[in-house]
């Protein structure tokens, strides 16, 4: 985490001062291009579904990916058809582009490639309106779409908002970019329909009467790298030496959990958000390597030596909610659903 990062969370007096300038002028564009959409300067694009937007008012990783994964399990249980579209981070893809559980996380990026290995019809560019419209060309069964990410996007018109909040890092120090973590200031919160906190910590004040839904990430059974018949329990990593290796927004979230699976990491291994892996990125004295869901996607197609892949071992999560999040989002949108 380099200095400015830390900030965000351990403000410094002196640093607050020195970015003030430029967390104004990025206030003043982000109002703007809000103010412009709100007055109708600039034309919102409706699609024929209803959208539901999870996004996040701060940078860095806060769940929004294993929450959309949730809810995609969730409409599918009720019957009701659901599709993803996403931004694509970190992939090249330049038009609206269908993620499917094969492709390259290089063009389509790794998060989608999750939620395309579910099952979901997802489709990724960089004008989510026109991936929107190609998600239903492609699937014209879909009844409702998913955006993961996107809350700034604002030309693709939605019916519902919804903010997922880290519970245990919050709002950092309540600044603008880069002055601090947020993208658009907290007042954005008293327009939004839901707040989805992740996990216990941090105290957080958010407006009156904003419903509000509690998430846990528990976790499941580690496997091998591709290959989820070969599991093992925390258990079994007993006397080896482990190494984990995160490249996602927030990698601490991830150590913390592998602890509390009383995991003792010799090693910890943070890269970039949607960092680009390769087999160098692997640490050679560890026994076994443990990595997200996220970052096997890509390590999957880069590591080729069979003994290599032996020692990687995935961790994924799910999200579990309180209240039922599915069941308020189709009252709220008036849609007929059942178990």
């Amino acid at each position: 985490m380099n200095l400015i990062e830390q900030h965000w969370y351990r403000p410094r007096g002196w640093l607050t001062a020195l970015l003030a300038p430029l967390e104004g002028l990025f206030a003043l564009l982000a109002a703007g291009r809000r103010q412009a959409f709100r007055r109708g300067w600039k034309k919102r694009e409706t699609l024929p579904v209803p959208v539901v937007v999870i996004g996040n008012i701060n940078v860095g990783g806060v769940g929004k990916t294993p929450l959309t994964l949730a809810l995609l399990a969730d409409f599918a249980a009720r019957g009701v058809k659901a599709g993803v579209i996403s931004r694509g981070y970190g992939g090249s893809a330049g038009q609206p582009t269908e993620a499917l559980p094969d492709s390259d996380p290089e063009l389509v990026g790794d998060e989608p490639l999750l939620l395309a290995a579910a099952g979901a019809p997802v489709v990724v560019g960089r004008d989510r309106v026109a991936a929107g419209r190609r998600l239903l060309a492609l699937h014209p069964d879909i009844q409702l779409i998913l955006s993961d990410d996107g809350l700034q996007h604002y030309r693709l018109a939605r019916d519902l908002e919804i903010v997922v909040l880290d519970g245990r890092r919050g709002v950092g120090n309540g600044h603008l970019l880069p002055n601090g973590p947020l993208r658009e200031p907290l007042s954005r919160l008293r327009t939004v329909d839901a707040v989805v906190v992740n996990g216990a910590g941090a105290s957080l004040a958010l407006p009156a009467g904003l419903p509000r839904f509690d998430m846990t990430l528990r976790a499941g059974a580690f496997h091998g790298l591709g290959d989820a018949s070969r599991t093992r329990t925390a258990a079994d990593f007993a006397g080896l030496r482990v190494a984990a290796l995160a490249g996602i927004g927030h990698p601490q979230r991830f150590f913390h959990t592998l602890a509390g699976q009383g995991i003792a990491v010799a090693s910890e291994l943070s890269f970039p958000d949607h960092h680009a892996f390769s087999a160098a990125d692997i640490p050679a004295a560890a026994d076994a390597v443990i990595v997200t869901s996220k970052d096997a996607v890509k390590l999957a197609r880069v590591l080729h030596d069979a003994a290599q892949r032996a020692r990687l071992w995935v961790l994924p999560v799910q999200a579990t909610l309180a209240p039922e999040l599915g069941d308020w989002i189709l009252t709220r949108l008036k849609m007929e659903h059942g178990r």
